[in-house]
């Protein structure tokens, strides 16, 4: 059965090594037949939640952002996907930014299964580990998704390494296997 898949990506780096790997899933799902849908949250003018609960009664958020472009491909999806370079030792600041607004809409409420793809410039991928942790809280939590896979592609610091490296294959083959 085919899915309507969203892309998150989380680099403010375009055709980064985390657009290289979203690439890669993106081009297996679509040979599966699925939908893919992107949006490059690191490229976005998405602001903080305020937690100002305007949002509970206005069924949005009240502040005009970026993220508005983003709330009708949450409510089409059922897979999402979420890739990002690793910053400290986590996601980047601008995929979180799309993360925080979940709590101010229910667009993402049809999704059922994730995958988290993750690529740094430290080789020891163990080093993800934060991020990763956060992520199945995350599935875990409020929006109960199922965690599908998680792709880790460490010694990825310039431009295009990602392109060499097995996790391309990897996400390959798990957006083929979605």
């Amino acid at each position: 059965m085919a899915k309507n898949i969203l892309i998150v990506t989380g680099s403010p780096r375009v055709g980064g090594n985390s657009d290289i790997l979203a690439e890669a899933f993106a081009k297996g799902a679509m040979e599966a037949g699925h939908s893919v849908k992107t949006f490059a949250a690191g490229r976005a003018d998405i602001k903080p939640c305020k937690v100002c609960d305007a949002c509970k009664a206005a069924g949005k958020c009240i502040f005009e952002d970026d993220f508005r472009k983003v709330e009708p491909m949450l409510a089409e999806a059922n897979v999402i996907v979420l890739a990002s370079p690793i910053y400290w030792y986590d996601i980047s600041a601008q995929l979180k930014l799309v993360i925080d607004k979940f709590y101010s809409t229910k667009a993402q409420r049809n999704i059922d299964e994730s995958v988290l793809i993750l690529c740094g410039a430290v080789e020891d991928t163990a080093r993800f580990d934060g991020a990763v942790q956060v992520y199945k809280r995350i599935c875990e939590g409020s929006v109960q998704w199922t965690d599908r896979g998680v792709i880790l592609a460490g010694g990825c610091s310039s431009k295009g390494d990602a392109l060499n490296h097995p996790a391309w294959q990897q996400a390959y083959e798990l957006g083929k296997n979605i």
